[in-house]
């Protein structure tokens, strides 16, 4: 069955947004908590009544009066409580129904790899016997699954990488033969995926990449010394073959020698968030190793925050993320740089590239992204890191055109928009920046904190994360939730927080090992943990402090302020830092 590329589009459109409505449901059952800390407050004030009603009636008559009121309220606080919990329970449902709609729909955008490599054969016969050459394409994996878009946009990387086979790679039949080699050359095609990934691999078994000619080559273009090329590693020599203009071919041919090639395949294939290298066995032949997203409709993005607006950079992208310390900070030749791993990393402000203005970093550190376009590294300076999601990509609007830096946009889990941001073109813009001299600079003197303290919320309850985060928002904390325990055990060990508060019944990891985890990590040692669960029993509560926690609360703590007492107990108020 076929369907159109716009139908899907657009059914993809819609399948995204209905998992975004799905993640608003919690914002009711949010209301209804409200409702019942309403009701407990009414219930406190009749027990205040009870306690000092005199004169007019009997006071028996309301005692009873206000007994049975009470009773009322009791039978309608215990209805309203399984209404809470079924209505958790339909919005999780819902959500499930709206990921497995989602993938449904990605599924329906998979063709076979073999549809984009169908005219390679012909290709190969055709072009071995132009060169007076003998060779055959031998596929493997032509039925994996591989996204139309990904498909389409392999079709010329892959075609010059086999012409590049059979023309650069594979001998003539006379010395193959002197080599004990069968006449025929063999090119080997090959898809499979792995950890998520979609890996390609053209090969052939000709005589390798002569190291010693590429070195000759890259001294004879005055690229470098004799000397420092002589130490260059295999990969590093391999790397000048992606270089714009860069050939070994010793004449221009109608297949060789244009200076036009493997730069092309770099660039498509960083275009759609992968990359491309190459290995060599003298002898034995060449190959090279593609390894690009399942699919261009959803991407794993690391969120960060520039100027008080979310920006996404794909994962693939990312070498890193690191924290700078202010004091290790230089200036050489009115550019910023950081020592990482023993290399200079320049220091650029994202709100610079992105045309916005970027907040004053605060406190001590720097969080900074690093970014490599193969040849050299940046550092790109943000105000914050949020954490990983995996993000729906909708197209920008064409009638804007291309907008520099930026790529894409998608919906955030909260249902804020968010911009993806096109690191390829993000690096343009950074090298056009430091040629010009026109970089602004880190501020490297501390101003002053004036941050207000951070908790991390973690619970598996949408329920209970949003009851806890709307209470600690209130009091002027800055909050941040995760949805289990290997996501708060993420998340706290990729941001600085000044609290953990947890659940204990949670899946992958639960909140007795997180604590664990949190006690046995040098770094994090010394955070105060709450945790507040549902068990009330003495037995709980030991265990509970046993394992680090500095505080065992029950979620009844929340209709009676001790959930915030607690909080400002241990790490006092939201701006006292």
């Amino acid at each position: 069955m076929r369907v159109a590329a716009q139908s899907l589009n657009r059914l993809m459109g819609l399948a995204g947004e209905s998992l975004v409505q799905a993640r608003w449901l919690p914002s009711f059952s949010t209301a209804l908590l409200k409702l019942r800390k309403q009701h407990d407050r009414l219930a406190s004030l009749l027990d205040a009544v009870y306690h000092t009603t005199a004169g007019g009636v009997p006071p028996d008559q309301v005692a009873d009066l206000i007994s049975d009121t009470r009773r009322q309220w009791a039978a309608y606080r215990e209805e309203l409580n399984a209404k809470t919990a079924a209505f958790d329970e339909h919005a999780a449902r819902a959500e499930d129904l709206n990921v497995r709609l989602y993938r449904e729909v990605i599924a329906s955008r998979m063709r076979p790899f073999g549809d984009g490599a169908h005219g390679l054969p012909r290709l190969v016969r055709d072009m071995a016997r132009a060169l007076g050459k003998e060779a055959r394409l031998v596929a493997v994996g032509d039925r994996t699954e591989v996204d139309r878009d990904i498909l389409e946009k392999l079709e010329s990387p892959l075609s010059h990488l086999v012409r590049n086979a059979v023309d650069h790679g594979l001998e003539m039949p006379a010395a193959r033969a002197a080599a004990g080699k069968a006449a025929a050359g063999t090119i080997t095609l090959e898809a499979r995926h792995r950890a998520g990934m979609l890996l390609v691999t053209v090969a052939d078994d000709g005589g390798g990449i002569d190291l010693n000619k590429l070195r000759k080559k890259i001294v004879d273009r005055g690229m470098n010394t004799a000397d420092v090329v002589a130490r260059f590693t295999e990969a590093e020599l391999l790397e000048f073959l992606f270089l714009p203009g860069f050939s070994t071919a010793a004449a221009v041919t109608e297949f060789s020698g244009r200076g036009v090639g493997l730069d092309v395949v770099q660039d498509t294939v960083r275009r759609v968030g992968g990359n491309v290298r190459i290995t060599t066995v003298a002898g034995k032949g060449t190959t090279f190793h593609l390894q690009l997203p399942l699919t261009l409709s959803v991407i794993r993005a690391v969120v960060v925050d520039v100027g008080g607006e979310p920006y996404a950079f794909p994962h693939t992208r990312i070498d890193r993320l690191i924290r700078v310390r202010r004091d290790e900070v230089r200036s050489i030749e009115h550019r910023q740089f950081v020592t990482v791993d023993g290399l200079n990393v320049g220091l650029v402000l994202a709100g610079q590239l992105l045309d916005i203005p970027a907040a004053t970093p605060v406190g001590t550190e720097f969080p900074v992204v690093l970014l490599s376009d193969g040849v050299g590294e940046y550092g790109l300076v943000v105000d914050a890191f949020h954490g990983e999601q995996d993000l729906v990509v909708r197209p920008l609007d064409p009638r804007l055109g291309k907008v520099p830096n930026l790529s894409a946009a998608a919906i955030l889990d909260d249902g804020a928009p968010v911009l993806i941001v096109d690191v390829e073109d993000l690096l343009r813009s950074m090298d056009q920046f430091i040629q010009t001299g026109s970089l602004v600079r880190c501020e490297t003197r501390a101003t002053g904190t004036g941050r207000k303290k951070r908790v991390l919320v973690v619970d598996d309850s949408i329920t209970v994360r949003e009851v806890e985060r709307q209470l600690l928002l209130h009091k002027g904390y800055e909050v941040a939730v995760a949805v289990d325990g290997v996501d708060g055990w993420n998340k706290v060990r990729a941001e600085p927080y000044d609290m953990l508060v947890s659940d204990i019944d949670m899946p992958r990891m639960n909140g007795l090992q997180l604590v664990q985890a949190v006690r046995a990590d040098e770094r994090l040692r010394d955070l105060p943990v709450i945790i507040v669960s549902y068990k009330e029993r003495e037995e709980d509560r030991i265990r509970g402090l046993e394992v680090g926690a500095n505080s065992y609360l029950t979620k009844s703590s929340f209709h009676d302020n001790r959930f915030i007492e607690t909080v400002v107990d241990l790490i006092g108020p939201a701006d006292e830092v």
